[in-house]
């Protein structure tokens, strides 16, 4: 059993951030607000969701994309985090599994994912 007052805390973090409805198999574009010395700017990381696991305010995603050279960049962000300016859906993929580590092996075009008809 949770303490009320963690409880509280944590539906009040989740109430005040607007999350879009997305699941493995959707490609992202997240915008992260990174600050170096006393700047901050925003930054754009674009790939496709491969996984999402936890519940409440330590929910997590993990996005991948190809970055250069091909080589896979995988990170992991928390859901409601203060750093994560916004969250776009892109695409919507078709997929069969919640968790799409086997892309991890996969190059070009075998690493295609399917867009969702409506």
């Amino acid at each position: 059993m949770r303490n009320k007052y963690i409880q509280a805390f944590e539906d009040a973090q989740i109430a005040s951030k607007n999350v879009p409805d997305f699941r493995a198999g959707d490609t992202l574009r997240v915008a992260i607000r990174i600050k170096e010395g006393d700047k901050t700017r925003v930054q754009n990381f674009e790939g496709i969701c491969i996984a999402r696991r936890g519940s409440g305010t330590g929910e997590t995603f993990i996005i991948r994309k190809i970055g250069a050279n091909s080589v896979g960049v995988e990170r992991i962000f928390p859901i409601y985090s203060e750093s994560i300016e916004e969250i776009a859906v892109l695409r919507r993929g078709r997929v069969r599994r919640a968790k799409l580590f086997y892309l991890r092996d996969l190059r070009g075009k075998a690493a295609k994912i399917r867009e969702l008809r409506k």
